[in-house]
């Protein structure tokens, strides 16, 4: 429902006519005509209301500082802050803060009383902060959450390959105030700083959308651009037109059937993927949604075969009835075709080929550390936390092992980790002093073809709220899933955005026998359930998720490792 500005009223006193500014500013009016009504002449020229979005836990609270008699009055406008919407449109949660648990927000605003012109006698706004202030339910009811697109950087010391994917990029523009050119002109300014590191944009510097973006009834967009001639530049034009095509898909809710892209000289056009792999391409299609468990009694990887659980074992060694690896620990590569085993001891890794008469594989990296966590990008890069590296993460390509550098790390451990399929971020369980957080950085690679480097920058808080991070995994090309507790509540299941956005209002419930959790960024379309189930374990019990419930596998099931590919 459209939400209209009511302009200030006669008489007004200085509360009502400040809490008249606010509501009216969060209306959904795109230039701000009506809220600007409640400002003095020198406040309009100075106030810039797209600078920031305060979002507050619940209503503000107001306390109006007039002396009697006087032509001036001061609101104190306070409350609990939980997050806050930056010039770039992205969704910054306040530090350790939830709908419950907030961050004191106190700012004042100046009023007079006008002297002349037209509104003589009345209150007036005389000085105010920038930016927008809101509480969660107006924020929520005029804000939405969309994703602008970018494709992923070079890797310089990658083998010449495919083209590059689109990454997602959070951000929120306002529900009913043109939210299709907002997204395209949010894509058109870059990405966010933080994602910055890891992506590029064919949009460069100062491109401006044209005009408002447009979509017809067959569900086809024309967007144009101030770039001067984009026929002179079809591969930039390629590129633009995929960024825009799947964040306006995104917007729109469905899938764009083309997008027509004009400059003030050229066009050129989006029908889809063949300029840009899509979000999500590197997840593993239906590989990426297979189910596999490690069975401990026999030493055998296996793999699902239908809705309980049970499975077959995988081609190749390591299905083999107590065969001579007998893996702790496993990862599936995301195309299914390999998989990364660490040893009995744990001190080894294996790379195996999930093939009929394959052997018991390469040894490719001994540690005098116990090695955990392995993880497959979609690039087939292999992550696992060693404690024996310098910053406990390393990398293995091909048969190369490189030691990671995590930046930001201070005295914390890495204890465990997860790598999205585009390979540019990675969410790290971190102990620190005995309590365990979890961070998101970016994955930037570096060196040559023939001495490979990377390196994880820009570590920033996910899911600060919780006390206790047991288990992390990622749910979508943008979500994590993520097993843990608030302070004193119980252990719980909860899906935040890559952002640190909430992207559930309430937590699945879980259990504090939960050990760990499995989810997929892939799709499988040629199920009913698009969505592959969540997967949980613990030291007697192996759960899949079923709408809201959890159900218990069957029996026989106890112990196992359940996970995805990746």
């Amino acid at each position: 429902m459209r939400v209209y500005p009511a302009p200030p009223h006669p008489g007004d006193d200085p509360e009502k006519l400040l809490t008249g500014f606010l509501d009216a500013a969060n209306a959904d009016e795109a230039t701000y005509a009506t809220a600007k009504q409640y400002l003095t002449a020198a406040a309009l020229r100075k106030w810039q209301p797209e600078t920031q979005v305060v979002v507050l836990g619940s209503q503000a609270r107001y306390t109006v500082s007039l002396a009697a008699g006087s032509d001036r009055a001061e609101v104190q406008v306070q409350g609990g802050q939980i997050a806050e919407l930056d010039r770039h449109r992205t969704y910054r949660p306040t530090p350790g803060t939830s709908s419950s648990q907030t961050s004191p927000y106190d700012q004042r605003f100046k009023l007079v009383r006008e002297t002349e012109g037209k509104n003589k006698g009345e209150w007036r706004i005389d000085d105010l902060p920038d930016g927008l202030i809101t509480d969660l339910t107006e924020f929520k009811n005029g804000y939405r959450a969309v994703h602008r697109y970018f494709p992923t950087r070079e890797d310089p010391s990658a083998e010449p390959g495919p083209q590059a994917v689109l990454v997602p990029d959070p951000i929120y523009v306002r529900r009913r105030v043109d939210p299709l050119t907002a997204a395209a002109q949010a894509l058109a300014d870059g990405p966010s700083a933080w994602l910055a590191k890891g992506v590029r944009t064919a949009f460069g510097e100062q491109v401006a959308i044209v005009g408002a973006v447009t979509v017809n009834d067959s569900n086809a967009a024309t967007v144009k651009v101030d770039v001067p001639d984009l026929g002179a530049e079809p591969g930039r034009c390629g590129e633009m037109a995929a960024q825009l095509f799947h964040t306006l898909s995104d917007v729109q809710g469905k899938r764009l059937t083309q997008l027509t892209l004009n400059g003030q000289k050229g066009t050129c056009l989006a029908v889809g993927d063949t300029v840009l792999r899509p979000p999500g391409a590197l997840a593993g299609g239906v590989f990426g949604t297979r189910q596999y468990y490690l069975d401990q009694a026999k030493g055998q990887l296996m793999q699902t075969a239908d809705s309980d659980g049970r499975g077959t074992p995988v081609p190749g060694e390591l299905g083999a009835e107590n065969g001579s690896l007998r893996p702790s620990g496993f990862a599936v590569r995301r195309d299914g075709v390999a998989a990364a085993a660490i040893g009995a001891d744990g001190h080894e890794l294996f790379l195996v080929d999930l093939a009929a008469n394959s052997t018991k594989g390469e040894r490719v990296h001994r540690s005098g550390g116990v090695l955990s966590s392995p993880s497959w990008d979609g690039w087939n890069n292999l992550w696992l936390v060693d404690p024996a590296a310098d910053s406990g993460v390393v990398m293995v390509r091909g048969r190369t092992v490189v030691p990671v550098h995590v930046g930001g790390l201070g005295g914390g451990k890495v204890q465990s980790l997860r790598v999205s399929s585009d390979g540019t971020r990675i969410a790290l369980v971190v102990n620190e002093g005995g309590k365990t957080t979890l961070r998101l950085g970016m994955v930037l690679h570096t060196g040559s073809q023939t001495r490979p480097g990377a390196e994880v920058v820009g570590l920033r808080a996910v899911a600060s709220v919780l006390s206790e991070v047991v288990s992390v995994a990622w749910a979508d090309t943008d979500q994590l899933l993520v097993l843990g507790k608030e302070q004193d509540k119980l252990q719980q299941l909860h899906y935040f955005g890559t952002d640190g956005s909430v992207s559930a209002d309430v937590p699945l419930q879980g259990g504090d026998s939960m050990t760990s959790v499995s989810a997929t960024e892939a799709r499988n379309t040629g199920s009913k359930e698009l969505l592959p189930p969540v997967l949980a374990t613990s030291a007697d019990q192996v759960y899949r998720l079923s709408g809201s419930q959890w159900v218990e596998l069957a029996s026989g099931l106890k112990g196992r490792q359940f996970s995805y590919p990746g």
